[in-house]
């Protein structure tokens, strides 16, 4: 590696980490709020929120990191050309493919990041999250419920309440329990207070009535209340072992999937392979657009403002295009051959553009070395 090789991969090193930092703080900080709300009104524990937090953070880092090289590499060959370095680069026999040499290195290690998200860490987060999300839904039921909506707990199961005062208590409960399909119970009442007993969940009912319908005989018993205490951890999912949605898994349980399946889960396990495969490719396409818009050609010392939009221009059609193609490709399969190919479209067409001179990827003096002179 020469000196002006890492001399450019430095620079751009840095600027990705400070890039790609800044927009995951950002987009994380944002997601986060959402989060909040689960330890001021909700009860929830704040080591809770930061550890679901984190859990978060590998999906935008998959997002970011592309946008974050793209970036760097538009930023520092921009500078570049502005202070003139490239003039004197070139004029030392560097031609296009030589200078694309340290955006080559920064993709490759860029996609290796990638290719660990997609293989490890990113099925590995959501899987923590989801199962944080079950225990959550499990052992603190009152955490989920929002004022003024319907909550749903389980499949058969949904709790509303009207409002919460400053005494922690709710008001205006309503629980539609319909787990027994031959008695489905429906119980209202004026206000509720949720309390723990011995490790046990409780809501506690003050003034109401527990509604069952027996859909065998046709009666229906209303039973009248001052005070009703309703067991919370009776409310708990099934101890059953949740089923892995295709996010959730490891890149090799998507490629050769457990048995079982139906044909539709099966090709959702297809798609979402095919895509961790694809996605990590798309950093190379990012770093080589930037090249392709800002190196061939003359060097203009005004500004290359125009070559700039066009690269903007470029990446958010490429991007556009990623995302209807892997919304398409979740429909039909003669799409998922399409995911590689725009991922490697702007990677040979940027190639084709840096070596349309017939400039080798190494040294050789330019014919227009005379621009150093001016």
């Amino acid at each position: 590696m020469t000196g002006l090789t890492r001399y450019i991969l430095r620079q751009c090193f840095g600027v990705m980490i400070f890039v790609t930092a800044a927009l995951c703080a950002a987009v994380w900080l944002a997601q986060s709020l959402r989060l909040v709300d689960l330890i001021v009104n909700r009860g929830l524990t704040a080591e809770l929120f930061l550890y679901l937090a984190l859990l978060i953070l590998p999906r935008f880092i998959e997002i970011v990191l592309p946008i974050g090289i793209f970036i760097a590499v538009l930023f520092v060959f921009n500078r570049l050309s502005s202070e003139s370095e490239l003039v004197v680069m070139r004029a030392a026999g560097l031609g296009p493919l030589a200078l694309a040499r340290p955006v080559l290195i920064l993709a490759a290690l860029g996609f290796l990041v990638m290719m660990s998200l997609s293989a490890y860490f990113l099925p590995a987060s959501n899987r923590a999250f989801k199962d944080a999300q079950f225990e959550i839904r499990n052992r603190f039921v009152s955490s989920l419920l929002q004022e003024g909506t319907f909550t749903t707990i389980s499949d058969k199961l949904t709790i509303y309440i009207g409002a919460r005062d400053n005494r922690g208590e709710v008001l205006g409960v309503l629980i539609d329990d319909e787990r027994d399909k031959n008695r489905p119970v429906t119980i209202v009442a004026d206000r509720g207070l949720f309390s723990t007993v011995g490790g046990a969940s409780r809501l506690v009912l003050v003034n109401g009535n527990r509604q069952q319908y027996d859909r065998t005989t046709g009666k229906l018993s209303i039973l009248t209340f001052d005070r009703y205490t309703l067991d919370l951890d009776t409310l708990r999912d099934a101890p059953v072992v949740r089923f892995r949605e295709p996010q959730e898994r490891f890149l090799g349980e998507l490629l050769v999937p457990p048995e079982g399946l139906s044909p539709s889960m099966q090709y959702n396990f297809l798609v979402e392979a095919n895509r961790r495969l694809a996605i990590p490719l798309s950093v190379f396409g990012f770093a080589i657009m930037p090249l392709a818009c800002l190196l061939p050609g003359e060097i203009n010392r005004r500004g290359q403002l125009k070559r700039i939009l066009l690269a903007v221009g470029l990446a958010f059609a490429f991007q556009s295009l990623s995302i209807g193609i892997d919304n398409l490709a979740s429909r039909y399969g003669v799409a998922i051959p399409l995911m590689y190919l725009l991922n490697l479209l702007p990677v040979g067409l940027g190639f084709g553009i840096l070596a349309r001179r017939g400039i080798r990827f190494g040294l050789r003096r330019p014919s227009y070395v005379a621009i150093a002179a001016s």
